[in-house]
């Protein structure tokens, strides 16, 4: 099964810019390339901070622009994002039954399991106890099913100091709760502005770049996020009972094509 990951949107109110760029212009061109390359892909995910501030029109602007995706999405939120905003702007958005974002979406490839990892007014992410549950609970539902996680915070290291700062809190406890289930295959999320990759606890794991700014490769600067402005890019996923596979595309990428 094909599907398309994007991350960090960090959408602003209309006639506003962030860090001299546009992001809804951003994601427009984002959701174009997709549109015209890959609509054949089942669905697509987007792992949080979807607006900047979490302001009403923000996510007005974002209902806009997705209303261009040919393909149906899925939405998470980050630290940056307002819950309240959200769900009064796309109130059919799934949650769980204490009003979490958080939920599954059964695929072709195995159960895709979302959980939100906002906590209002902090940069760091939480899964709470009810949180936890939830995802106990549907973990163990799974039995041995295929099953793909998707958040907004990861919750390990990756040696960027002030990103290391602010993600996930209480890790020991997201760990215990995934630890020993083989049947996780692949492990998604978002935050880092960064292409990483890698494993985490025996589980593959993936982020990359922003559609909107970055944060820069720099493993020294302490106490505030270093930025840049290298491209903005999307993940193409392939998810096969054998492997997965993901493949990050930089979307406004002009560099010329031709045949080795």
């Amino acid at each position: 099964m094909k599907f398309i990951h994007v991350t960090d949107t960090h959408l602003v109110p209309p006639g506003e810019r962030l860090y001299e760029l546009d992001p809804a212009e951003r994601l427009r061109l984002c959701i174009a390339d997709i549109n015209r390359n890959h609509p054949d892909a089942a669905l697509a995910i987007f792992t949080g901070d979807l607006c900047h501030r979490g302001e009403a029109g923000a996510y007005r602007v974002l209902r806009e622009c997705l209303s261009e995706l040919r393909l149906p999405c899925h939405l998470l939120l980050g630290n940056h994002d307002d819950r309240a905003n959200f769900q009064a702007t796309f109130p059919e958005a799934p949650r769980d039954e204490n009003g979490f974002v958080q939920f599954t979406v059964e695929t072709e490839a195995g159960l895709f399991v979302c959980t939100d990892t906002n906590e209002p007014r902090v940069s760091w992410g939480v899964l709470c106890e009810k949180r936890l549950a939830w995802l106990q609970r549907t973990l163990d539902a799974a039995g041995d099913r295929p099953v793909y996680l998707f958040q907004h915070h990861p919750p390990f290291p990756v040696k960027l100091k002030r990103m290391d700062e602010i993600a996930l809190q209480q890790p020991e406890n997201f760990a215990r709760v995934v630890a020993g289930r083989p049947n996780i295959r692949h492990f998604f999320f978002g935050h880092l502005h960064r292409p990483i990759g890698g494993s985490w606890r025996g589980i593959p794991i993936t982020t990359m770049r922003a559609t909107s700014h970055q944060v820069a490769l720099d493993f020294v600067t302490a106490g505030k996020v270093p930025g840049s402005h290298e491209p903005p890019a999307y993940a193409v996923v392939f998810a096969e009972p054998d492997q997965t596979i993901v493949h990050f595309h930089d979307f406004l990428d002009q560099s010329a094509t031709y045949f080795l």
